[in-house]
């Protein structure tokens, strides 16, 4: 009987395919009770390799908040780093089809493991491996990043370059439904000039994808000068869906630089979605127009700060995640460099409005050598609570939503390279996961006392964690068709 509910809840209790008929439904979905997350040696000094995480997020549970098993990866090297599923709720109306599978692609060896979850969903094991000389050899890319599912049963993969790390050799990776490599997705002479995250609206058969720059930079570390040199992206690029015709680039400026995570809103009527820009430090919102083109414009811009004791004299907010919740009311993001989440009510999506912000962490915040400094040249450092005895190291990275939106749960890993040159605690201390209470109703979040996972405290030693996944899909994996 117990293993029937963990089953159910494993299905999203669904009575057709994966997931959810539409993004309400599944706001009414089961509470979380497991967590998946990527976490990482790469980059550490630590010759241990890369693992899945299962955390704990019951509260009735004795090892709530805890880390319960983990899964390593075989090789040493991987950088694990977003993670997608095999079926999501874009499947709901095939019943043969099973979000049972997590793809992981591998940022840097340029592997994509595949991780059944279904079989023990608290103990998940590796199902299969796909081998980038594989998919070097059919497709010619590498550097895999976002994964999701498709309604067909084919998962698609954005790759950020070609072996050598170039971005001109970037584009999309089509698996099937057992993970063999069918080819490129994109047409011929239709990939992106750079490559990221994307999302698709198949009603209003168009995907976009964003940039974050070229392999051989982004690898090493950060270096402004990479941005001169025009290593970085600034672009979104618009597709016909499912045909993968690059149908129109948006030049998104010096006011767009480095657009990341990119989400259309949820309910798959609408036309309007939003991109995240990390060193412009700017939420973009795009629509379609009359004349069935694509515009865009800044909905949000995080003003940057003037500070001392840094490496330059001003400090981005640096946006390196977002969401939005599943009834499209509220979007969420991190400024991985300030320290802060922020949430907005985009009810309006053309006039959203801050209604809640919490400091968890950053580069200025008291203790730190780093001070801001306001317009009357008064310095000032961000008060940032410990939990439960920790000091919170890092800044605020990967977010994930629960279904109901009253819970978010944070880790403060960017990637390894960018981890140790920003946050070098973080190598020396690894991450921790935290857990953001959220009214859902009015705005306003606030920090959770009772959820604090520890990944220094890891027994192959300190380690970098990075994305998040629940069982039963969520906001940033699933969308619906």
């Amino acid at each position: 009987m117990a293993t029937d509910t963990v089953v159910a809840e494993h299905q999203g209790c669904c009575t057709k395919g994966p997931g959810y008929a539409t993004p309400l439904d599944a706001m009414s979905g089961p509470r979380e009770k497991l967590l998946y997350v990527t976490c990482l040696y790469t980059g550490t000094g630590r010759e241990k390799p890369d693992y899945l995480a299962t955390v704990d997020a019951d509260p009735s549970s004795s090892s709530y908040s805890k880390v319960i098993h983990r899964l390593p990866v075989p090789y040493i090297g991987d950088e694990l780093h977003h993670s997608g599923w095999n079926s999501c709720s874009s499947c709901y109306g095939d019943s043969s089809a099973q979000r049972r599978f997590l793809v992981l692609p591998s940022l840097v060896s340029g592997r994509i493991y595949v991780v059944d979850t279904q079989k023990n969903p608290r103990a998940p094991s590796l199902h299969k491996v796909v081998e980038p000389a594989d998919i070097v050899q059919k497709t010619g890319l590498s550097y895999p990043h976002t994964a999701h599912c498709l309604a067909s049963g084919d998962i698609l993969v954005s790759c950020l370059g070609d072996k050598d790390g170039n971005a001109e050799g970037n584009g999309f990776l089509l698996l099937d439904s057992e993970f063999n490599v069918k080819g490129r997705w994109e047409k011929p002479g239709h990939s992106p000039a750079f490559g990221y995250d994307f999302w698709y609206q198949p009603r209003h058969k168009t995907m976009i994808s964003s940039s974050w720059g070229a392999p051989l930079a982004f690898t090493k570390g950060f270096n402004l000068q990479h941005v001169s040199d025009g290593l970085y992206g600034r672009h979104l690029f618009v597709y016909s869906w499912p045909d993968g015709e690059l149908k129109q680039t948006l030049d998104l400026g010096n006011t767009g630089l480095i657009p990341l995570e990119i989400r259309f809103l949820h309910d798959p009527s609408k036309d309007i979605g939003f991109v995240g820009c990390a060193l412009a430090s700017t939420m973009v919102r795009f629509s379609k127009t009359q004349d069935g083109s694509w515009n865009h414009e800044v909905a949000i811009s995080v003003k940057s700060l003037k500070v001392q004791n840094w490496i330059l004299p001003e400090m981005p907010g640096l946006i390196t995640d977002f969401l939005i919740s599943l009834d499209d009311r509220f979007l969420y993001f991190s400024n991985w460099l300030h320290g802060d989440i922020r949430q907005y009510n985009i009810e309006d999506p053309k006039n959203p409005v801050l209604t809640g912000q919490v400091w968890v962490g950053g580069l200025f915040q008291k203790g730190s050598p780093v001070v801001a400094v306001t317009d009357d040249g008064q310095p000032y450092q961000s008060d940032v609570p410990e939990v439960q005895g920790h000091h919170l190291r890092g800044g605020p990275q990967m977010i994930q939503l629960s279904l109901d939106g009253k819970r978010l749960y944070v880790t403060n890993s960017l990637f390894s390279a960018w981890d140790c040159q920003f946050y070098p605690e973080l190598k020396e201390k690894g991450s921790h996961m935290l857990q953001i209470d959220v009214n859902s109703e009015k705005g306003g979040m606030a920090i959770n006392p009772n959820f604090f996972v520890d990944f220094e405290a890891e027994p192959d030693g300190p380690a970098l964690a990075h994305e998040m996944r629940y069982p039963g899909g969520d906001c940033t994996s699933d969308i619906w068709i």
